[in-house]
């Protein structure tokens, strides 16, 4: 049992989380159980939300083995096109169109960009990233405006009071944090599919192995960086979509890409699964923290409290880094010489 454990991570992870999860609650005086759950909901929501802006690094980093630097710009970017059209269309129409925009975006990026860089370092690719999240920021402004938009999906924001019968107090839940959550679920398992079984999936895992190996095979290398752009882009408008109904479309919105970078450094960067897993330990991990951990710093330590949640996720992406740098499903690089 204990080899099992050492050599599955994501057990292991899953066990420690549920640990502290159980004792933090009790270390501070907190056993209402209905809070408990509260607070678990809550940072599952966050968790999904974080998980929906990883999958387009994980996609991205699987055609091309290259962190993907635009991906916080493109979840603004989409964001932005689908607020500012919704302002003068129905929302589902604005959303179609802000998919063929992404599509759009995604073919010129590896028309300009991506296409002279064929079989190029990996550095010179996460430059080129780099560089396309600066001009799509300053684009994204030029064309849509920098002002504060809002989203409205017409899900109710007030939250629910459920299960009164069985916790003293009930639980508040969200209704447009379920919506999200179920629609990250189907996206999620519609990704997997497409990887796991469609041939345009399977050349993707071969194009993210060796680029020329693929090309050597007959698998065209610019229509597969054009189609995993696009998958990516439609991805970063769902995040997008899902952020700014939640808290306005700004342009800080890009900055929740640095909050997936822990995310798939748990999950590992090839793993779509793991890219969920990772977002949900952070989000549980960081509000349990906030909630918890908080108090006993500031009581401890005479701290002033606070903040916790901010920088939690990195803390804890550092401390994987030392004993797992591949992540829980990461693929593990041993290089023979």
């Amino acid at each position: 049992m204990s080899n099992y454990l050492l050599k599955n991570w994501a057990v292991v992870a899953l066990i420690v989380a549920l640990i502290i999860g159980m004792v933090l609650p009790l270390a501070t005086g907190i056993t209402a159980p209905g809070f408990y759950f509260e607070v678990m909901l809550g940072g599952l929501m966050s968790g999904v939300l974080y998980s929906l802006v990883a999958l387009g690094l994980v996609l991205i980093f699987k055609a091309s083995g290259v962190f993907n630097f635009a991906q916080g710009a493109m979840v603004l970017f989409g964001a932005l096109a689908v607020a500012r059209m919704s302002e003068v269309m129905p929302l589902p129409v604005a959303f179609i169109l802000g998919i063929g925009v992404m599509a759009i975006l995604a073919w010129l990026i590896e028309r300009l960009v991506l296409r002279h860089l064929v079989n190029q370092d990996a550095v010179v690719l996460l430059m080129a990233t780099l560089g396309v999240s600066f001009f799509l920021d300053g684009f994204g402004q030029t064309v849509w405006g920098s002002d504060i938009y809002t989203i409205d999906t017409g899900l109710p924001k007030t939250p629910v009071l459920v299960a009164e019968n069985i916790f003293q107090g009930g639980i508040l839940i969200n209704t447009e944090d379920l919506v999200a959550a179920a629609a990250a679920a189907l996206l999620v398992i519609a990704l997997a599919l497409f990887f796991q079984k469609t041939p345009t999936g399977r050349a993707l895992r071969a194009v993210a192995d060796d680029h020329q190996a693929a090309q050597s095979i007959g698998i065209p290398l610019n229509r597969i960086w054009v189609i995993v752009w696009t998958v990516a882009g439609f991805v970063a408008l769902v995040a997008g979509v899902v952020w700014g109904s939640k808290l306005g479309v700004q342009f800080s919105v890009s900055l929740v890409a640095l909050k997936a970078l822990p995310v798939v450094i748990l999950g590992g960067f090839t793993s779509v699964p793991g890219a969920i897993l990772g977002g949900l330990i952070i989000g549980v991990g960081e509000k349990f923290a906030e909630v918890f951990l908080g108090p006993v710093l500031v009581k401890q330590f005479d701290l002033a409290g606070g903040g916790i949640e901010n920088w939690f996720a990195y803390v804890l992406a550092l401390l994987f880094l030392l004993v797992r740098p591949e992540g829980l499903f990461g693929e593990r690089h041993i290089d023979r010489v």
